[in-house]
């Protein structure tokens, strides 16, 4: 990969047209619970204060009445992107009363699944669509691991990078089909190198005992509360977090759009015998918006999607076969406890390293044997990544941790240096350093960090989390700026008009509006 990486690195700097890998699109999507005072799920409804989670922009919620989500609009710099999640946090915590925004991807003390409220979305077709199919998951995962949260982190080249780079590879089809190769290409060889992330930014080794009632486990206890691997990085992207059996047989291949594509299209398509005994409309009420492998495109879950933003009542896949990837969407990231954001500067910047180095790294296809190693390294760096002489499956067999994860930094420090000798910085260069201390030094890794707070504190999983939340609220309640106010004020008013109006507008029965969904 790094003779591919240099090649092209050279050649877009030969050209000219180097100064386009820095200048990147990024957006940041972030879930985080509503908790009460003493660390219990909010039963209250979504504060009316911050808008319909219906179709506000940028505030939300996903699985959880309870669950709230930001959206930060797409900016030209990953400071601009963070500093918008700094005021969609200051903003929601001048409006919470004394509700307080879990600031982990681990729930916290959840007495029983009962007390999980599904988010509610209103008496529209799409509103109750988006409920139902909540319902669904409950019925076919249970509500539990629908409670944890993370961060996305969706990222883009420039529109203008892409026909440079289809004249310098010599390709004559069409632009559209390139640009979705070639976000194929970085997914691959995201998926490759992937486990590294979870390495230098997993942050959750430690869970509520409660996540786990009643179901066998081999975690350790940590006190009375709280369950732990001694050497975890991400438990979060465990097996013990969000799993399905009927997926994992889809062997979703990530190779190409047109293979990607049709196998998400055969999976919403295809009925699944489990889900068939649940219902779908059961005494009159709905259980789940149809009993096929997936409900809808989003049920399926991975570490890294192809995106591009759908036009009104067009599905995701759709959108992809029709207009092509526009940008790809990172999901392994843990929410940082000990981070006021739950990431920051440093991190975003590596990752915009990482992903380019992705993007013009090799571009041969997984294989099946691949994928399957892919997927061990991941299980070993989530559940045991910390652990001393670690070994991982790299392209000479069985090699160290610490080996393999300075190879991919060599990489990804190519890329850092021409990105830092466009712009006069030294940024990415730091933020690429500073990820090197942790493959020297594990106890310097976020996940470890925690664990050592989790211990010196004393406290359990919950109480301490509880402690970072209320000291990250009062030092960013503090950044909310007047304009923002306003304008975030404003978007709430307009976000419930539209939701009146959607739910004031003639419309079909729910019933033939789901039908005519499914079968579009």
């Amino acid at each position: 990969m790094l003779a591919t990486l240099e090649h092209q690195l050279e050649r877009l700097a030969h050209a000219g047209h180097a100064a386009l890998l820095t200048q990147t699109r990024q957006g940041i999507e972030k879930e985080g619970l509503r908790v009460t005072p003493d660390a219990q799920i909010a039963q209250s409804p979504h504060p009316r204060a911050l808008g319909s989670a219906l179709t506000h922009d940028f505030i939300t919620t996903d699985y959880s009445e309870a669950l709230l989500e930001f959206i930060t609009p797409v900016h030209d710099t990953p400071t601009a992107a963070l500093d918008f999640l700094t005021q969609l946090h200051a903003f929601t915590y001048s409006r919470l009363g004394d509700e307080q925004l879990w600031c982990a991807s681990m729930p916290c003390e959840i007495p029983s699944e009962d007390s999980i409220p599904i988010a509610e979305y209103g008496s529209s077709n799409v509103g109750r669509l988006k409920h139902i199919y909540r319902q669904g998951l409950k019925y076919r995962y249970g509500k539990m691991m629908q409670t944890i949260a993370g961060i996305h982190y969706n990222f883009s080249l420039p529109d203008a990078f892409w026909p440079v780079w289809q004249q310098l590879e010599g390709d004559t089809g069409s632009l559209q089909a390139f640009r979705s190769a070639g976000y194929f290409r970085l997914i691959r060889n995201f998926r490759r190198y992937g486990w590294l992330l979870l390495y230098l930014f997993g942050a959750s080794p430690a869970l509520s005992a409660s996540f786990m009632a009643g179901r066998n486990h081999d975690l350790q206890q940590l006190n009375a509360d709280t369950l732990f691997l001694p050497h975890a990085t991400s438990l979060r992207m465990s097996d013990l977090g969000y799993s399905n059996k009927a997926q994992s047989a889809l062997q979703i291949c990530f190779n190409h759009l047109d293979s990607y594509a049709n196998s998400l299209h055969h999976a919403i398509h295809t009925s699944h015998p489990d889900y068939e005994k649940i219902g779908v409309l059961v005494d009159g009420h709905y259980r789940q918006l149809n009993s096929n492998v997936l409900q809808i495109e989003n049920e399926y879950y991975s570490d890294v999607r192809p995106k591009r933003v759908t036009e009104s009542g067009e599905k995701p896949v759709h959108a992809l076969m029709h207009r092509g990837v526009e940008y790809v969407e990172v999901r392994n990231t843990d929410i940082n406890p000990l981070l006021p954001l739950g990431i920051d500067t440093s991190q975003a910047l590596f990752l915009n390293a990482f992903l380019v180095t992705c993007l013009l790294g090799q571009a041969d296809d997984l294989d099946k044997r691949e994928c399957r190693l892919v997927a061990e390294n991941q299980q070993r760096i989530v559940n045991r990544g910390r652990e001393p002489g670690l070994l991982l499956h790299g392209r000479n067999g069985e090699q160290p941790r610490e080996l393999l994860a300075e190879q991919i930094l060599d990489k990804v420090a190519r890329t850092a240096e021409l990105l830092d000798d466009i712009e006069g910085t030294h940024r990415y260069r730091q933020a690429i350093d500073s990820q090197r201390t942790k493959v020297a030094d594990p106890s310097l890794t976020p996940s470890a960090q925690v664990l050592a707070a989790l211990r010196d504190s004393g406290l359990s999983h919950s109480e301490w989390v509880l402690t970072m939340s209320r000291k990250h609220r009062l030092n960013t309640l503090a950044e909310l700026t007047s304009a923002t106010d306003t304008q975030l004020q404003q978007a709430a008013l307009e976000s419930l008009a539209q939701q009146a109006e959607l739910e004031t507008t003639p419309a079909p029965a729910f019933a033939d509006f789901l039908a005519d969904y499914i079968a579009s």
